[in-house]
């Protein structure tokens, strides 16, 4: 006897349709798993075994061969225990109205030994294949129907254990399938955390505002306690909310890595990751057999915020080259290959020099010229040259301190004047995979950030006195063009250019 159960299993972040044949002939009692599955899967011949028999039912003392199709596709995770119970005591039952339930519903689920289900990773990604390949629902466990009802016109049907499976396909039981969940984009509320709170540092606060309105890399340098963390910790409070697009791509990511918090089935609010410095590689930008996401995509849509940028190992931060280019990382391993989106904000902060006083007028650096030199130089040129933003943060006079006013606009009116400007550039790239002027490609910048002969000749000075590269002056006039949404200009003018050419003047001042 012969059964079919459709299924998905995950390859990097996207979902592939999985058939699970399950056989139930005479022969020495056993089962075996064939079809390129991972250790996971092996071992789940020892929780089927055990999950059904708990569940009240007999396990067939029979040979079983389970075939998971495609054979070529390595098969990894837990995702097929559901599937293939199902499959096993379907063809016991030997009911052929069963066939239309099998074929038209995915099942995917991990079994506890007691017969009940247990939550999967990747759910959203699943929901998504089963639509695109025409499938009428998911049978999968309750705890994941928050998540894949964010995916409209599809049967999103919870089930606890295997019972309610078997009750459910044999039309003993009827369960509703989960409304649609529409995403409402949101704010996230963080206690004590707001731009008025920060005393002085109003030229910092503009490149942050630039920074969040334009998708903009930035690197803050400056003494300890100038407010450099401070700063950057509240870049998420002005940043505008998620699209419906992007809170769908960022959830796959969280829902791949297993980081989704507990109740919430989507992510409503923009990522905002802090590792330590002592992350390895793996971690930052993602790794693991199969490859699994690191926090440049778990900050997909948000901030990535390194403090204390030049305490990171070298061949750490250098390996940000290419992602900050191309907003996707590529992990390739022996057994296959994973593409990750990473399109994100990096905020960087350090120190001028390891005493931290290097140019602060208030203390004496302590810092040999060799010294300050092998610290600079853990940044290389080319990942600075990908940093749209330098921004030096002097420490804070002592009567800003003091004062017993307010450190100026609260972060609501800067979100105001940051959500304008994104809306301006989701018009303009309508239709492109494009959200900010940070991910602009050359043919974006040649179309949309045209400079007059004023702004030529302005560009043509700096590049020749600050000695800036092709890549500098292209993020130049990224920003420029930031810069003139914030001003609601059609056009980028003399002012604008002259403002963003102004936060590339660490290119020089880094050399020493």
């Amino acid at each position: 006897m012969h059964t079919s159960i459709m299924s998905a299993s995950l390859q990097g972040i996207e979902a592939v349709n999985i058939e699970v044949e399950v056989d139930v002939s005479s022969g020495l009692p056993g089962m075996t798993i064939v079809g390129l599955a991972d250790h996971a899967i092996r071992e789940s011949r020892d929780r089927i075994r055990a999950a059904i028999k708990n569940a009240g039912y007999k396990f067939p003392n029979r040979r079983i061969t389970i075939n998971l199709a495609p054979a070529h596709l390595k098969k990894e995770g837990t995702t097929l225990d559901l599937p293939i119970a199902t499959g096993i005591l379907a063809t016991s039952a030997d009911q052929p109205d069963l066939a239309s339930w099998l074929q038209n519903y995915l099942f995917i689920g991990e079994l506890s030994l007691d017969g009940s289900v247990k939550p999967v990773r990747g759910c959203l990604s699943i929901a998504l294949m089963a639509k695109k390949h025409g499938y009428r629902g998911i049978i999968l466990p309750r705890k994941n129907t928050t998540e894949a009802a964010a995916i409209d016109n599809i049967e999103i049907i919870g089930i606890e254990n295997i019972q309610e499976v078997m009750q459910l396909i044999t039309g003993k039981l009827v369960i509703q399938p989960c409304e649609h969940q529409s995403i409402q984009p949101r704010i996230k509320a963080v206690d004590n955390i707001d731009f008025a709170e920060v005393r002085g540092q109003q030229h910092a606060k503009r490149a942050l505002e630039i920074a969040a309105a334009g998708g903009h890399n930035l690197i803050f340098i400056g003494p300890p306690g100038s407010g450099k963390s401070m700063l950057a910790k509240r870049l998420r409070t002005i940043l505008p909310p998620l699209s419906f697009e992007e809170a769908i791509e960022t959830t796959i990511i969280h829902s791949v890595a297993g980081t989704i918090p507990d109740g919430d089935g989507i992510i409503h609010e923009r990522p905002f990751r802090h590792p330590h410095h002592t992350i390895s590689d793996a971690a930052l930008v993602g790794g693991s057999n199969p490859p699994r996401p690191g926090e440049i995509s778990l900050a997909h849509h948000g901030v990535l915020f390194l403090d204390e940028l030049p305490e990171f190992r070298k061949n750490v931060i250098e390996m940000l080259r290419q992602p900050l280019e191309d907003q996707r990382i590529i992990i390739a391993r022996a057994k296959g290959s994973a593409s990750f989106p990473a399109t994100f904000i990096l905020i960087a902060a350090m120190n001028p020099c390891p005493c931290g006083h290097y140019g602060d007028d208030r203390h004496e650096c302590t810092c040999t010229m060799s010294q300050i030199q092998k610290y600079r130089a853990k940044i290389s040129g080319p990942l600075l040259d990908r940093i749209d933003l330098h921004v030096e943060v002097p420490a804070v006079p002592a009567e800003e301190l003091l004062t017993t006013k307010t450190g100026g606009e609260r972060s609501t009116i800067i979100r105001e004047r940051v959500t304008a400007a994104r809306q301006l550039q989701e018009q303009r790239f309508a239709g492109k995979p494009i959200y900010h002027n940070g991910a602009m490609g050359e043919a974006d910048i040649r179309k949309f950030c045209r400079l007059d002969d004023r702004g030529k000749k302005l560009v043509e000075q700096a590049i020749s006195k600050l000695g800036l590269s092709a890549r500098a002056y292209s993020r130049i006039l990224k920003v420029a063009r930031t810069i003139a949404d914030l001003d609601n200009c059609k056009n980028i003018q003399a002012n604008h250019l002259a403002e963003a050419i102004q936060y590339r003047s660490l290119d020089r001042r880094m050399a020493l």
